[in-house]
């Protein structure tokens, strides 16, 4: 069972390269520096110009890929991709690289997102004879492949991706080489990079870092990018539409080290909390964070509001998906397995607590308690974002709206709830100056329908009734 958390879980995250004698080698390391996108399972599929390996299984990158395992994954060109299920059962017929035969040869695709009418697509299919081998959604791209008509396989892929909606960063692998793809209202991101004689595509540049690959630039939304023997080739075969990138890359997914969306997510989140300082003044003795994914929004915090910043949580960098707990009960067990208090630091304190976002409430509540009982006289919550009132249809597991807090709860409510002195969310409008860098707070490029309930794309009938079930119960 998945742990209930304060923080929506990371999509996906896909990585390819061509033209490198060690490509499944830097595959591992690709998807090894991108693991915080999803940790359930990881998968691996090479070409050498004769034939196709794969290598999949469920859990971490690091326990996936022994020494012999790599060793199986021989070729020139790989494809990666590491898991956290937003369709589809948490099992390894689920796992990708999805890899078939069919007319034209072998097929391998890794994807990014979630598309939002798989299931009218699935019914169709279906109809005509498919038969699916998983539950994912990433299967009707391919079973969409497969029936096209056209004659190459670059007219398939574009021709099957006319027919889906929401959101999808594709990378393909044939014998033909590598093809990327990211959809026209670029929800999610991807990068090419270069390395020696051979391309890189991959979900954030972290990546490329990590492998001593430049990066180049990012897929443009709506682009599909074919890469082989001959250099790349880019093409823009979909209609041009407003782009809808998700602003919860900047304010969580993303490691900070990337650049995505023509920026560095470091410095974006250093402003985020500076534009907090700014929204929720407050009088305080110390700024600490919400490690890790806090910290850079609690500096930009204290750079602001002239606090000083310190460390009053120390985490544990160890911790497995699964522990054993003590027979006899320890309260707040599953937070201070993975977080303790730092007395020295709390003890008589005014203490502002930053964290990037507040999803459930139920570890900022425990979060909170433990912070009092290191001694703190004061603790006022200050939260990086606006408060999330929607799920996402768009690659991000997030919970239905009964569970969001900020969708039943008024903020005072919310304060009363955790058990804080204090508590701001960061407003739309901030968050938007802190992304853009400038004072109208306007948003042109990214896709907020989890704060705001406005979603770039119209849902399908199924979830429109989900969430009308949802907002009646409420």
């Amino acid at each position: 069972m998945r742990e209930q958390s304060d923080k929506f879980h990371e999509e996906c995250a896909i990585f390819g390269i061509y033209g490198h004698p060690e490509a499944g080698n830097l595959t591992y390391l690709g998807l090894y520096a991108l693991q915080h996108r999803g940790q359930e399972a990881s998968g691996i599929a090479t070409h050498d110009g004769h034939a196709f390996y794969q290598e999949k299984g469920m859990g971490l990158v690091a326990d996936i890929f022994s020494q012999d395992r790599l060793n199986r994954l021989k070729g020139h060109a790989a494809i990666g991709h590491n898991r956290y299920s937003t369709t589809g059962d948490s099992v390894l017929k689920n796992v990708q690289p999805v890899m078939v035969e069919y007319a034209l040869g072998t097929l391998a695709m890794v994807h990014n997102g979630n598309l939002i009418n798989t299931d009218l697509l699935r019914d169709e299919l279906e109809a005509y004879g498919a038969i699916f081998q998983s539950t994912i959604d990433s299967e009707v791209i391919i079973h969409l492949i497969a029936h096209s008509t056209e004659d190459r396989l670059l007219l398939r892929i574009i021709d099957a991706l006319e027919r889906v909606h929401g959101a999808y960063c594709l990378i393909f692998l044939s014998e033909e080489g590598l093809i990327g793809v990211r959809d026209p209202y670029g929800f999610r991101p991807l990068c090419l990079g270069k390395l020696k004689d051979g391309f890189v595509l991959a979900s954030e540049s972290c990546a490329f870092d990590l492998i001593g690959a430049e990066l180049i630039r990012e897929i443009e939304p709506g682009e599909v990018i074919q890469i082989n023997e001959k250099g790349v080739f880019s093409y823009k075969p979909f209609p041009k539409t407003p782009t809808a990138q998700c602003v919860f890359e900047y304010v969580y997914f993303a490691r900070p080290d990337s650049y995505i969306f023509t920026q560095h997510v470091y410095g974006i989140r250093k402003r985020l909390g500076k534009e907090l300082a700014k929204e929720g003044a407050v009088s305080a003795d110390i700024v600490i964070p919400v490690p890790d994914s806090g910290v850079p929004a609690a500096l930009g915090f204290s750079e602001e509001s002239k606090i000083p910043y310190e460390i009053g949580l120390i985490r544990n960098h160890y911790v497995g998906r699964t522990f054993i707990e003590p027979q006899q009960s320890i309260r707040h067990f599953g937070v201070k397995i993975k977080l303790n208090a730092m007395h020295e630091a709390l003890e008589g304190k005014r203490v502002v607590v930053v964290d990037d976002s507040l999803v459930r409430g139920t570890t900022s509540q425990k979060i909170v308690k433990m912070i009092r009982a290191a001694g703190a006289r004061e603790v006022h919550m200050r939260i990086s974002s606006p408060p999330i009132l929607s799920p996402c249809f768009y690659g991000i597991d997030t919970p239905t709206r009964q569970e969001l807090l900020a969708a039943n709860k008024n903020v005072e409510e919310i304060r009363e709830y955790i058990t804080a002195d204090s508590l701001t969310y960061l407003s739309m409008e901030g968050m938007f100056r802190a992304v853009y860098h400038s004072e109208s707070g306007e948003n042109y490029h990214f896709c907020n329908a989890c704060f705001s309930g406005n979603y770039p794309l119209p849902l399908t009938e199924k979830q429109l009734q989900l969430r009308l079930f949802e907002e009646g119960k409420s």
